[in-house]
């Protein structure tokens, strides 16, 4: 996969809400501790990318257990929050698709740490879309640095 980022950060306004919390609420099934996007900060107008940010907090549900005293984002919620931004694109560009699930994650890799206190970004690209299955190449970055990359499968179910 290639080491660039899908997205150039440096042309979107980082403090930007192109979709709130409660939009969020309402275009994803998953609550509380298992929201991992904070807002939606951009997409474009096809729904095929998109750029979203959580503020990792310091009082995380894993922060006391995913490694004591040295409290790291676990790769596993990094997926879910890349995850979360797709099954968003796809419910915003196919109305009324109904519950996505997430079926695949290929060709992943961890880069770089994600710690409380750093705004974790994710970034998604659309492969391939159709009413029931999409495919997206997606990113996680903090402080400009790509922590994670991974190809994300997800279906209607």
């Amino acid at each position: 996969m290639a080491h660039e980022l899908l997205i150039d950060l440096n042309s979107i306004d980082l403090n930007a809400v192109a979709l709130d919390q409660a939009t969020v609420d309402k275009l994803l099934p998953q609550t509380g501790p298992m929201r991992q996007l904070d807002r939606v900060i951009w997409r474009d107008e096809q729904f095929t990318c998109g750029v979203a940010v959580k503020h990792i907090r310091h009082d995380e549900f894993w922060v006391p257990y995913h490694i004591p005293d040295r409290p790291l984002m676990p790769g596993v919620l990094m997926i879910e929050a890349a995850a979360q931004l797709c099954s968003i694109l796809q419910t915003l560009a196919i109305p009324n698709v109904g519950f996505l699930g997430f079926t695949h994650c290929d060709e992943t890799s961890f880069r770089g740490q994600v710690v409380p206190g750093d705004n974790f970004y994710t970034l998604c690209k659309l492969i391939e879309r159709n009413r029931r299955r999409f495919v997206c190449q997606v990113q996680g970055v903090v402080n400009s640095k790509l922590v994670f990359e991974s190809i994300i499968t997800g279906m209607k179910l």
